[in-house]
């Protein structure tokens, strides 16, 4: 694409926020965000470096998305940077992106918070807040009734599900609602997201009031927090600014480049503590773009913080080796409530000369994830899963799934699963693989695929392992690592590290972290088997004991519909509801 081609494509740009892509041939090579579209699209027309020019000459289309704010435009340009992986961006690759809310494309539209929407959807976000989306979701389900389930249980239904009967859903499946008024409500759900925050506001104060007057006080006060929340949701949460007195969590950033490849190393202080210290790699382009700042270490700051905190809670405030020099970032962080600092002396300074070694430890080498994949002779080993089996001798079966990526955990993709009892801990292991690869072969897991498996015990673990992979037809390399002798055992051969080897601690720490939580889990249901019925009114120990004989265990209780659980002797349809409700 040309000069002229630019400026031709710019004029037929809105005057407002968003995002564009440059694209060649289908693939996305850079992702900008912009507070004026038009102008900003318009000055690659002329690029000031050569390697913008070069991005520029390959393209053949731009796309643009129009945002309602400057702060969502920089958030989905993370979130887009995440997918596509352009060439030209900054790029960090811990597969993390800020949640959407879509209202899909059916009869019947689905709301749902997802971090991939569906192009045939209608998206709003993204939003910064997974906690504060969901609390608001909830309650538009609550005044608006639309349904959250999917496909597979809307389709076919003789009778409203259980999200019917709670007040979630209006149950448009079996037309107790029709549709006609369903859509009204679902267009009711689009105008709140739209900005009309009243349309939900004012029912949850009606139903405060309502509450206060019945004195019905601690309905009152979770309505009050939700009504809160509601108002805050469209203010980007402005008004939270925090002082440095109240500063728990101080974020310190290190940023060393050498080439095209950085290291950014993160120290976490909290209460004037050192607790947490992580390194991360990044793709680095030498130069941004037209109209961004230069490229540098403020430019793989600016990416860095906006692509890191996707998923993860914002410190009180960040201590930076220098100024990142992006006014949409500056506003964004100051909006969150974070103060950034480039501190010149005293104690501040020095955690960020410590960053800036850590940084510099790894920066042009190869970190323990590197080390990993080169001793397998694998091609990558930064995203790894963990799986371990825990049971008591057969009985309150679990399986754990953890996640590393960069050698750190990501604890918001573990996954936990319980198995069929049984004192079997090779066909556990192969129920748990096999239930995570169909998960991932079906497209049923949201997490992207991991560069490694790692299954806690021998030859016999990782054998279980390995055929529930092939009869799913998941190609993704396994080993394990036996606690005896810490040997690292393949499918081709056994490996015994140095007790030293940095590669050999990463896998000790993801085994460990697996048993950990599968262990944890163990005694979680071990203990629900004990209580979680006899919690339930209406269910006494005969009652109980009655229940588990006819289904085996809680979670087949769980899972029972409502006719089911009405089959067994002493339990009439409300005892059976009430069962649904509190399991």
């Amino acid at each position: 694409m040309n000069a002229d081609g630019v400026r031709e494509r710019a004029k037929s740009l809105p005057r407002e926020p968003g995002v564009y892509q440059f694209r060649a041939e289908g693939t996305t090579l850079y992702v900008g965000k912009a507070v004026d579209l038009r102008s900003r699209v318009r000055s690659y027309a002329d690029p000031r470096t050569a390697r913008i020019r070069r991005m520029v000459d390959r393209a053949d289309e731009i796309e643009i998305a129009v945002t309602d704010t400057e702060t969502q435009a920089l958030l989905l340009e993370a979130n887009l940077i995440k997918r596509h992986q352009p060439r030209y961006n900054v790029r960090l690759k811990d597969d993390k992106s800020y949640p959407m809310v879509q209202l899909t494309d059916h009869e019947a539209p689905r709301i749902e918070i997802t971090r991939d929407p569906a192009e045939s959807a209608t998206v709003f976000g993204p939003f910064t807040n997974k906690g504060q989306v969901e609390t608001v979701v909830k309650a538009l389900r609550e005044t608006y009734g639309v349904r959250g389930c999917s496909d597979h249980k809307y389709s076919g239904r003789e009778r409203p599900c259980l999200d019917y009967e709670m007040g979630l859903c209006t149950a448009p499946c079996t037309r107790e609602i029709d549709l006609e008024s369903y859509v009204q409500d679902v267009t009711a759900v689009e105008r709140f997201f739209e900005g009309e925050t009243g349309i939900l506001a004012d029912p949850l104060r009606r139903e405060m009031e309502a509450a206060a007057e019945d004195q019905n006080f601690e309905r009152a006060a979770n309505l009050r927090d939700r009504l809160e929340t509601v108002e805050a949701f469209h203010g980007e949460g402005g008004e939270a600014v925090q002082s440095v007195g109240d500063e728990r969590a101080v974020d310190v950033l290190g940023v060393a480049i050498e080439g095209e490849n950085a290291t950014v190393a993160r120290l976490r202080a909290e209460r004037g503590k050192l607790v947490d210290r992580d390194r991360h790699t990044l793709e680095a382009p030498a130069a941004e773009g037209a109209g961004d700042e230069e490229g540098g270490v403020p430019a793989v700051l600016a990416a860095f913080i906006v692509q890191y905190y996707a998923e993860r809670d914002l410190p009180d405030a960040l201590l930076l080796p220098e100024r990142h020099g992006d006014g949409e970032v500056a506003a964004w962080l100051e909006a969150e409530g974070v103060s950034v600092r480039v501190p010149g002396a005293g104690r501040e300074a020095k955690l960020v000369d410590l960053a800036l070694k850590n940084a510099r430890r790894n920066v042009g080498g190869r970190d323990e994830c590197g080390m990993l994949a080169d001793a397998l002779e694998i091609d990558a080993a930064r995203r790894i899963e963990g799986f371990d089996v825990s049971h008591a001798q057969g009985k309150s079966a679990v399986g754990s799934n953890v996640t590393f990526v960069d050698g750190s955990a990501e604890k918001a993709d573990y996954r936990r699963k319980k198995l069929t009892d049984q004192n079997d801990d090779y066909d556990n292991m192969w129920t748990l693989l096999e239930w995570r690869a169909s998960r991932a072969v079906e497209g049923r897991d949201d997490r992207p695929d991991p560069d490694l498996l790692l299954i806690d015990g021998g030859e016999g673990q990782l054998e279980a392992a390995r055929d529930a992979l092939a009869a799913v037809g998941w190609d993704v390399p396994a080993v394990a690592l036996a606690k005896a002798e810490e040997r690292v055992v393949t499918p081709d051969r056994t490996f015994s590290w140095p007790s030293d080897a940095p590669h050999l601690h990463l896998l000790q720490r993801v085994r460990d972290e697996a048993h950990r939580f599968a262990v944890q889990y163990h005694q979680t249901v071990r203990d629900e088997v004990k209580t979680v019925l006899d919690d339930v009114p209406g269910v006494g120990p005969e009652t109980r004991k009655r229940l588990l004989g006819r289904f085996g265990s809680v979670e087949n209780v769980r899972e029972a519909s409502v006719d089911d659980l009405e089959s067994v002797e002493g339990i009439g349809e409300k005892t059976a509801e009430t069962i649904k409700s509190r399991l």
